[in-house]
């Protein structure tokens, strides 16, 4: 995530200091406070700007590219390959994605989101219900998939919980911040009353969970959160942590579009269901209804 500081926000937003101080008293622009410094996330600048700009009559916004962004998922990558739909996968990480998504960088966000303080709560859910600006969005489900840790085969370090990897130093992988795998992790530590310090952490940080099943297989890690059907894949152990829902949302406009209606539809075929069950790990029972709409 890139910050500005006050001075490169004004910078950024062609205004003076003073302004951006008047409009952060006003609650009036984006940012946050850290150790007593505003900082302002571009990514919520710019989607700020894009809602705030004001159009003649009969003119259109201009077309989401046709990119699903968000969170990497095995079987989401097959369908979207194999559907003939023509859109691409931009694997950044499920709270990254729905910024894109947001700021009008993206057609379709994926995510798996995760609450702090319950690992069964529907996030996706609350995530949308929680924001202003995506009143013409639907939801839809493509699955329900089991996350859990990836180990070496035949879990050599007998590990069990996370509890068993901070006492025993494993090194464990970590995510993309706002990435769902690493919400689930700080989850996990909030709940088990630890912190990011007690673990042991390998560097560089995992973009998905196929990069996590290599770390592992590479001896570079010995522990990392990712998805059954990776672990699966991949040759590894896994151990169960939650089932956990996996979304698409898209706005109401680009929802009847030609690609993302090929995808949906491929989403009930025989061929999507035979996929699931050979990757594992999934419940496509509500593959392609609409869970939310705004």
């Amino acid at each position: 995530m890139q910050l500005f500081t006050t001075a490169e926000a004004a910078a950024y937003l062609r205004l003076k200091e003073r302004k951006i101080y008047e409009m952060v008293a006003e609650g009036a622009v984006p940012c946050t406070k850290v150790t007593g410094r505003w900082l302002f996330p571009k990514a919520e600048l710019d989607q700020w700007l894009a809602a705030s700009v004001t159009r003649p009559a009969g003119m259109t916004q201009p077309a989401r590219p046709p990119i699903v962004a968000g969170s990497h998922d095995p079987l989401l990558e097959w369908a979207l390959r194999e559907s003939g739909c023509g859109l691409p996968l931009l694997a950044v990480g499920s709270e990254a994605g729905f910024t894109r998504f947001a700021a009008g960088e993206a057609s379709v966000a994926c995510m798996h989101l995760h609450d702090i303080d319950d690992l069964e709560a529907d996030a996706n859910i609350d995530n949308l219900t929680g924001r202003g600006d995506m009143h013409d969005t639907v939801l839809i489900g493509f699955c329900r998939r089991e996350e859990g840790f990836l180990v070496a085969p035949g879990n050599p370090l007998k590990l069990k919980s996370l509890a068993d990897a901070a006492s025993k130093r494993t090194r464990i992988t970590m995510r993309p911040k706002g990435a769902g795998a690493q919400l689930l992790l700080l989850a996990m530590l909030h709940q088990s009353k630890m912190t990011l310090d007690q673990l042991t952490t390998v560097s560089p940080v995992c973009q998905t969970g196929p990069d996590v099943a290599q770390a592992i297989r590479a001896g570079r890690a010995d522990i990392g959160i990712a998805t059954r059907a990776v672990a699966n894949v991949a040759g590894l152990e896994f151990i169960p942590i939650v089932w956990e829902q996996f979304d698409l949302a898209v706005r109401q406009s680009d929802y009847f579009r030609p690609a993302f209606q090929t995808l949906i539809k491929f989403m009930v075929s025989r061929e999507f269901a035979a996929r699931s069950r050979e990757l594992g790990g999934y419940d496509i029972a509500g593959a392609g209804a609409v869970r939310h709409s705004t």
